[in-house]
């Protein structure tokens, strides 16, 4: 500042050793990655859940978490992301691929895991870790009763049973990938027209006898509390969303353990898997941090008696 009195300060060998030293050790723990990973969530108990499975099986590897879970939706997690908030959160491939990338659905799993793996890395230099092995998309749902009696077990056996009574919720209902695209790709004509019915309500409905089938999300931990069973999508009708971790690149080659911890959970959780999670949370009320610390304990003892 002009004007200014200049002041003479005596730095001592010693002190300027010291802060030297304390400058190299700042640099490298900036290289060596040495603060808190941040781990963040959407605003459900899927998202919450992952992010807790994702956060303890670091600190099982000696990595300092910091958790940002129920951030809000996808933009706000993805926002946070690229803005250097966040290291990683848990995403489908479809989302990224139709919210975040503003591309047409596709239906071939591949193809949408290449192309945003390959457009997250050009853009933002972000990594997908390897699929944690189930897709949370749209379902089919009938009373596990009525499939084997029936014998239902995929989508394309509700053409032979139009007796059967269908209810959706308004947006499967008026969206383009939903009930009118559904039905012409699987020939679908009931003789009832679908009930339209709250999200809430469409699983009560099922189980009461209400209604017969119903659409609902592959991992709702409803599902199984009410004895339903999720029909196989054998004509790939349904957008593919295969759940993993979306990480910061200078993350993900930088920090080991990071890495060895989201490659261990690759392929570590079915759709059934997952319901069976959700519902402990939802269902049972249990806290999600000791749904995460069991379903971690149970992958660890399958590892070690291979």
């Amino acid at each position: 500042m002009a004007g200014a009195a200049l002041v003479r300060v005596k730095v001592t060998p010693r002190a300027a050793a010291a802060a030297l030293a304390a400058a190299f050790a700042a640099a490298g723990a900036c290289r060596r990655g040495d603060g808190p990973v941040r781990i963040g969530s959407k605003n459900f108990s899927e998202q919450v859940l992952l992010a807790e499975i994702a956060a303890q099986a670091m600190e099982a590897r000696g990595v300092r978490v910091d958790r940002k879970l129920n951030l809000g939706g996808t933009f706000v997690c993805h926002k946070a992301l690229t803005a250097g908030e966040l290291d990683l959160y848990p995403e489908y491939t479809g989302t990224a691929y139709t919210a975040i990338l503003a591309r047409k659905p596709l239906t071939d799993p591949g193809a949408v895991r290449s192309a945003v793996t390959a457009e997250y890395v050009k853009r933002w230099n972000l990594v997908w870790s390897p699929p944690l092995g189930f897709e949370n998309t749209f379902a089919i749902v009938v009373r596990s009763v009525d499939g084997q009696r029936l014998g239902l077990t995929k989508i394309s056996d509700l053409a032979v049973h139009p007796e059967l009574k269908p209810g959706f919720g308004y947006e499967f209902l008026e969206r383009e990938d939903g009930y009118r695209g559904l039905a012409k790709a699987y020939g679908l004509e009931f003789h009832k027209r679908p009930a339209e019915m709250d999200l809430g309500l469409l699983y009560p409905a099922l189980a009461s006898g209400q209604v017969d089938v119903v659409a609902g999300n592959s991992t709702d931990g409803l599902i199984d509390a009410i004895g339903g069973a999720v029909l196989e999508d054998d004509r790939r009708y349904f957008p593919p969303y295969e759940a993993a971790f979306v990480v910061r690149g200078s993350v993900w080659s930088g920090n080991r353990a990071v890495r060895a911890a989201l490659e261990g959970l690759g392929g570590s959780l079915s759709a059934a898997a997952m319901r069976r999670l959700n519902a402990a949370v939802d269902r049972d009320k249990r806290r999600p941090e000791d749904v995460a610390r069991e379903f971690l304990l149970r992958l660890t003892q399958a590892g070690s008696n291979k």
